[in-house]
């Protein structure tokens, strides 16, 4: 092998235009700050010091909609919060994920009333459903990071 051989073979990086787009976006994902019940407490612990969320490209929890791909859907969510649960899902911009965080979000848990949608996923579409009550932050950070591989695995020029 030549000498210029061996420098390309070094120093070039071939790959496709969609392995580099989902490589951006699954490292800078930016979460929705939707916290309806307790389990938005593990929520918050996960952004802190000791679970440090920053690590896998989820830096900042956002307040907007329009700034945000991820909604993380945490606690029970009652009758009359569901319309704005999906009039802020229609406004976050393609493409985006959800994840219901916790027993409540996933099937309505304990609270099997009128009251209380039993899951999420009768309001919008969930893409990873995260158990517990309520889930500590390295359960979110592990259903953050299937998340990734769905982004990995993904195909946006196909579509």
């Amino acid at each position: 092998m030549s000498p210029l051989e061996e420098q390309v073979k070094e120093n070039v990086f071939v790959t496709t235009v969609e392995a580099m787009v989902n490589w951006a976006r699954k490292s800078s994902i930016w979460p929705l700050t939707f916290g309806l019940a307790c389990c938005a407490i593990e929520m918050m612990a996960t952004v802190g010091a000791r679970a440090d969320l920053s690590r896998f490209g989820a830096e900042v929890f956002r307040a907007s909609p329009r700034q945000a791909d991820l909604m993380i859907v945490s606690g029970r969510l009652s009758r009359k919060m569901a319309p704005a649960v999906r009039a802020i899902y229609d406004q976050m911009a393609e493409p985006k994920w959800v994840i219901a965080m916790g027993s409540c979000a996933s099937t309505g848990n304990v609270f099997n009333n009128y009251a209380v949608v039993q899951g999420v996923d009768q309001i919008i579409p969930v893409d990873i459903y995260l158990p517990g009550c309520p889930p500590r932050p390295e359960a979110l950070i592990s259903a953050i990071l299937q998340i990734h591989e769905q982004i990995r695995q993904d195909r946006p020029l196909r579509r």
